[in-house]
């Protein structure tokens, strides 16, 4: 009998089947299995985690034929296995969702290991696991780590180093280069008087001209001698054949003495532009702890200079290979002869630099005899080459060449001189009062030696360097107006020349006094020799050109040139640097062969005590522009100018 119920609602004709239900549940659950929580991939992203941790008790594990295996176990063993690289584990990352059949699943796994310096070895591992209830257990053997392992062994890396690059001249040739050196040792057995030899030898190095620096130690020898082998070659010192040459009649027949011809990679001579260069040398304790990741201990590394700064570009990228090892029977690590990752070495790219080999070796001799610290800079004028760049005594470490910041002294009236006739102040030929002292605001300034000139003519005030000329002279400068001349000649720029470099500061805006003593050279105005060489050059060329000294790779923000300077301020300027020579303070300069040399010297007071003075000379002959720097050098017609004289006369060579 069929029953309706025609006024009950008829939403029970969409309810679905039991049956269908329960399939719609377990599938449900089947998918939750696979992505969610309680699937096989929540194990793979924990044991993931527990890898890099080292903590794998969130995981459990069982080995291929089922038996579990404690998960303290599985991670002595991957450290184990993973060998040198344990104390970096890699980045590990599931690649997509698990694939699952029945009880058993497999994932694929990414192995990232970051190996000494941004070398990466990368690769794919597939992870299986099994379903023991409702709990996914990871399947534990040592190719989990990589393919290659098995039970017992290690990765092992190994680094070859690359080859590195050169910093080459301006004519792309390398400037350190294999040159001859003579190793100087001795032979225990046939030394007889080990007393008076080391006597002999010690005067003999010390008579090596330029000097070594620090003097050759000697006082090891006897214990050296003493637990060498009868026959050794003891090695006392490594000289540069010249340097041998020099004092080879007084050594090479000395009982016990022996010699060996070598080759080194060198610079032409051993003070060559060596602040400016920097060293290459095997990596410190400090480069180790601040660079862990990208030296070790061996490697060459720059120190200071173009060396220090480009160090990267030069030592190019380190080859790696990753291999595998065993213990051997005494338990050390022995190859297995697998490789499992290879990456060849990378060699450096070259620095290729402005400097001229022969302006360098001048500038180096000019200052080789001076005791006190010293600069000398010299910048092609045509295109602001920087030629050479010296520092002294002998193979000074600091670059003072480029960053000293000092007064310039009187070399500064070369910008005073031009501002003064940009604003129309005054023309060469205006008569200018030159007197003994110049009271201003309380403060008296006077002249070297107290001379005075009386009223002659401004160049004239110019060539004989008189401060209280240009002292009288400041107000018309205005509180600003030196500083923008500075400006105009590049000084307080933003220079990128590949190496720290101070550009100077100029003063402005200070009183009477500190404007008097500012066209001087004094009061707050700093430079560096590299500045005054370069504003020299502008001054010769008649606009401002950022020196350069790197030109590969090429400067990433060279300062922009300056205009075209005002001819006839300039043409006045360089007319009074040619009378400093003829008829002023550089006088010593005027026999010097070659263009006619324009310059201007100056004394920079660097304390509260008048006798306290730096020595400068900035000037150019021909296309070569300079800028000399004697530390407390005292008056500069005693050191700097004979500096510039032994400088220009060398290159004339």
């Amino acid at each position: 009998m069929r029953l309706s119920y025609p006024h009950r609602p008829r939403r029970n004709r969409l309810r679905p089947p039991l049956a269908l239900l329960a399939a719609s549940a377990l599938a449900a659950s089947a998918l939750a299995a696979c992505s969610g929580g309680d699937g096989p991939e929540h194990s793979v992203d924990a044991f993931l985690a527990g890898w890099r941790s080292g903590d794998l008790q969130a995981v459990g594990f069982v080995d291929p034929t089922g038996a579990k295996v404690p998960a303290a176990d599985v991670a002595r063993e991957i450290k184990e296995l993973s060998g040198e690289l344990a104390a970096t584990p890699p980045t590990l990352t599931r690649r997509g969702e698990a694939k699952v059949t029945k009880d058993v699943a497999t994932a694929v796994v990414k192995v990232d290991w970051a190996l000494t310096g941004q070398t990466r070895w990368t690769y794919d591992r597939q992870v299986r696991l099994t379903r023991g209830g409702d709990e996914w257990r990871m399947i534990w053997e040592p190719q989990l780590v990589h393919e290659q392992l098995t039970r017992g062994d290690r990765l092992g890396l190994r680094r070859d180093a690359a080859t590195r690059a050169a910093v080459l001249d301006d004519t792309g040739q390398p400037i350190v280069a294999p040159r001859p050196v003579v190793r100087v040792g001795l032979q225990p057995s046939e030394v007889t008087d080990l007393p008076g030899l080391t006597r002999k030898l010690d005067a003999a190095f010390r008579a090596i001209r330029p000097a070594i620096t620090p003097p050759v130690d000697l006082s090891g020898l006897p214990k050296r001698l003493a637990d060498a082998d009868p026959g050794a070659f003891v090695e006392v010192v490594t000289l540069r054949e010249e340097a041998y040459r020099q004092i080879k009649s007084r050594v090479h027949d000395l009982p016990g003495t022996k010699f060996r011809s070598d080759k080194l990679d060198l610079a032409p001579t051993r003070e060559f532009a060596r602040a400016v260069l920097g060293s290459v040398d095997q990596a410190q304790a400090d480069d180790l702890a601040k660079h862990p990741d990208r030296y070790v201990a061996g490697d060459l590394v720059g120190h200071g200079g173009l060396q220090g700064r480009h160090d990267e570009r030069l030592r190019g990228t380190p080859g790696l290979t990753v291999i595998t090892e065993r213990p051997g029977p005494d338990g050390t690590l022995v190859p297995t002869g697998t490789e499992v990752f290879r990456s060849e070495p990378q060699p450096g790219q070259p620095l290729k630099t402005t400097l001229d080999v022969a302006t360098q070796n001048a500038a180096d001799t000019a200052l080789r005899g001076e005791k006190r610290r010293a600069a000398l800079v010299a910048v092609r004028i045509s295109d602001g080459a920087v030629l050479a760049a010296a520092n002294g005594p002998g193979a000074a470490g600091e670059n003072l060449a480029f960053t000293a910041q000092v007064p310039p002294g009187s070399t500064f009236k070369m910008v005073s001189a031009l501002g003064l006739l940009d604003r129309g102040a005054v023309t060469p030929d205006a008569t200018v009062d030159c007197p003994r002292t110049l009271p201003v605001d309380g403060r008296s300034f006077k002249n070297s030696d107290n001379f005075e000139l009386g009223p002659v003519p401004f160049r004239t005030d110019f060539a004989k360097s008189c401060n209280t000329a240009f002292a009288a002279l400041a107000p018309k400068l205005g509180p600003d107006g030196l500083a923008v001349a500075g400006r105009s000649l590049g000084l307080e720029g933003q220079w990128d020349v590949g190496l720290d470099a101070f550009t100077g500061k100029v003063s402005a805006n200070g009183g009477a006094t500190e404007q008097a003593a500012a066209t001087i050279g004094q009061g707050t105005t700093v430079v560096s020799p590299l500045a005054m060489a370069s504003a020299t050059a502008a001054v010769a060329r008649g606009r401002f050109e950022q020196p350069k000294l790197v030109l590969d790779p090429a400067p990433t923000q060279p300062a922009v040139p300056g205009p075209q300077l005002k001819p006839e301020s300039v043409e006045a300027v360089k007319a009074m640097m040619r009378e400093v020579v003829t008829a002023g303070s550089g006088s010593a300069l005027r026999d010097v062969p070659g263009a006619p040399v324009h310059g201007k010297t100056g004394t920079g007071e660097y304390d509260d005590n008048p006798a306290h003075t730096h020595a400068w000379f900035v000037g150019w002959q021909g296309d070569v522009a300079f800028a000399v720097f004697v530390e407390k050098g005292g008056a500069s017609t005693a050191t700097a100018v004979p500096a510039v004289e032994r400088f220009l006369r060398a290159l004339k060579r």
